[in-house]
């Protein structure tokens, strides 16, 4: 069954969202705060796909409960909650590791859209794994290693854990190295071409890949910005 943790202190809103996920099929653990969404979260064992957080929650907010399931789980797809108003609260959510974020005032549709999409990827990933694990492969650029068994990078033999947005992001340069990929092409490939976002989503997670591959991240030799193109992966 396809779970998501719901955490949403305003009652009215969280019950909407509630009622559109198990119209669509989801199984629903909800919270009404940061705290409880942690403890619901341990009580299911970690058993939770998606995940959507509110930012402004009482005990603990979206962004502090963001960051302790990232830390709990690279595979999680994680949607944060938003008003217009928390433009940087978006970067932010992005940085410490959520996958996509919704505005508020949203409709069904859209949440709903957005919930699929993430846990289609987690569904994606999960289903990679266990091929790897039948099939264990690696695909080796330079002094990285992609690891689809553990799905892991190896930088000089060196493990470094990845969100599976970063691991797929990182799998789509690595497949085309020297290339250089427009912010489309890596949001049709990583996100799909039925992501409606901002290809801000595509820089944030660029600049949060590179503080984990780059040596010097403010000036890097392999993740590179193609001014006015996109990026590309240089041996």
């Amino acid at each position: 069954m396809k779970k998501v943790l719901i955490a949403e202190d305003e009652a009215s809103i969280r019950e909407f969202i509630v009622i559109n996920l198990k119209r669509s099929g989801y199984d629903v653990v909800e919270a009404e705060n940061g705290e409880e969404a942690i403890n619901k979260y341990e009580e299911e064992n970690g058993d939770i796909d998606v995940a959507v957080l509110d930012i402004m929650m009482p005990l603990k907010d979206g962004l502090e409960v963001c960051k302790y399931l990232r830390a709990k789980s690279s595979k999680i797809g994680i949607i944060m909650l938003t008003a217009k108003t928390q433009e940087m609260d978006k970067v932010t959510g992005l940085l410490v590791g959520a996958d996509d974020y919704v505005t508020k005032p949203f409709s069904p549709s859209e949440l709903m859209a957005r919930v699929d999409a993430v846990y289609r990827r987690v569904s994606i990933m999960n289903e990679n794994e266990k091929a790897a694990v039948r099939n264990p492969d690696l695909t080796t650029v330079g002094d990285f290693s992609l690891d689809y068994r553990d799905r892991l990078l190896y930088k000089n033999g060196s493990p470094i854990e990845l969100t599976q947005i970063e691991f797929q992001l990182l799998d789509y340069l690595f497949k085309n190295p020297d290339v250089t990929l427009s912010r489309t092409d890596i949001l049709n490939k990583v996100w799909g071409d039925e992501y409606f976002v901002d290809d801000k989503v595509v820089d944030v997670n660029i600049h949060r890949l590179r503080n984990k591959v780059e040596d010097e991240p403010t000036q890097p030799k392999h993740l590179v910005t193609i001014w006015g193109r996109g990026y590309k992966w240089i041996e």
